[in-house]
């Protein structure tokens, strides 16, 4: 019997993954949970088999959650989920110990396989992903400015480049506003730009909007 713990925000996004993995597992045990401090809560106290996590949730992402998931229980594979295309996050969450990373776009075709390959101890990497991956280990490339980026200062970046204030950014991700205002100075900095209308044009250019 397969247990799986599923989290996202979204009610409706779980009742759908919910519904798609019993198609699949009939007698599988499959948990919820709606935010990264109950994802973390139900993770370390009870036994799964897979985890399956979306990126972006309210308060602690759910990258932070994968972090402090994989402290505790290393060999739990954790699959995270995004709308975000796989340029934007896959590498980072696989650097952070993912097991693999999904676009929601196509999770109705991948999670199945994902699932099978991770519980074979297998990473679940898509042919997109693993050119990535070679163009990280290639030394002799260079990075481009936002792979600099730590994680927490790549989630303001992008939320500055989507035109959000410092307020708005403080209450997504239950940061203070002070604190924000570090985050885009070191963000500036490390991008040697000025404005957040150069984090935008940047952004687009990128294809990171």
């Amino acid at each position: 019997m397969i247990r799986i713990l599923i989290a996202d925000d979204h009610a409706i996004v779980r009742k759908g993954l919910k519904q798609l993995l019993l198609e699949e597992y009939p007698s599988a045990i499959i948990g919820e949970a709606g935010d990264a401090e109950e994802l973390i809560k139900k993770a370390l106290t009870a036994e799964w088999d897979v985890v399956v996590c979306d990126i972006n949730m309210p308060g602690r992402s759910g990258l932070d959650a994968l972090k402090q998931i994989k402290q505790t229980s290393p060999k739990l594979p954790v699959l995270i989920m995004s709308m975000y295309p796989e340029e934007q996050y896959a590498i980072r969450v696989l650097k952070a110990g993912a097991s693999g990373y999904l676009s929601k776009d196509a999770i109705h075709d991948e999670l199945i396989k994902a699932i099978e390959t991770v519980l074979r101890g297998k990473k679940f990497i898509t042919f997109h992903v693993a050119e990535k991956l070679l163009e990280v280990f290639d030394t002799g490339s260079n990075k481009p400015p936002h792979e600099l980026l730590s994680d927490r200062e790549f989630d303001v970046f992008k939320l500055l480049a989507e035109g959000k204030t410092i307020s708005e950014i403080a209450d997504r991700l239950s940061l203070s506003p002070t604190t924000v205002s570090t985050y885009r100075f070191r963000i500036l900095e490390k991008m040697n730009m000025k404005t957040n209308a150069e984090l935008t044009r940047y952004s687009l250019e990128n294809n990171l909007l």
